[in-house]
Parts: C-alpha cells; sequence; structure tokens
C-alpha cells in the first residue's frame, strides 16, 4: 500500500496512532452527543479515505472529518 497524504485542518500530515484536538464543537449523528471544541483524541486510525479517521471517544467507535481535528 502507499503512502498516504492524511492532513489535519493546519496541513500537518497525520499518522495511525496520533492523538489530535477538535477545533470545532461536532453533533454526533445517532448518538444525541455533543463532543465539544477542544476534546483531545488518542490512538487516531486512518482510513481508506484521506479525509476521514477513526477513532473510539467514550467507548463510542467514530468517524471523523480530518478538516475538524488539529494534531498534538
Amino acid at each position: 500500500m502507499e503512502q498516504s497524504n492524511v492532513k489535519d485542518s493546519n496541513g500537518n500530515i497525520l499518522n495511525d496512532g496520533d492523538s489530535v484536538t477538535l477545533i470545532k464543537s461536532l453533533k454526533v449523528k445517532g448518538g444525541g452527543v455533543t463532543l465539544k471544541q477542544g476534546t483531545l483524541v488518542k490512538k487516531i486510525r486512518l482510513t481508506d479515505n484521506d479525509e476521514e479517521v477513526d477513532c473510539k471517544i467514550d467507548g463510542m467507535s467514530i468517524v471523523l472529518k480530518t478538516a475538524f481535528l488539529k494534531k498534538r
């Protein structure tokens, strides 16, 4: 598999296992939960889509858009 080009909102390259911070509060569809701005997300996993990452927050598996993430 070739090297993916997954970047956060500032253009920093993201890798599996990185920690990121939310730059905007996001409502979770179907969950009735709002993820607050500044929430730390640890151990992200890259997906086949360069604009999305998979992660776990409070025991929920969630896919987040990279446009709302900032690398720590």
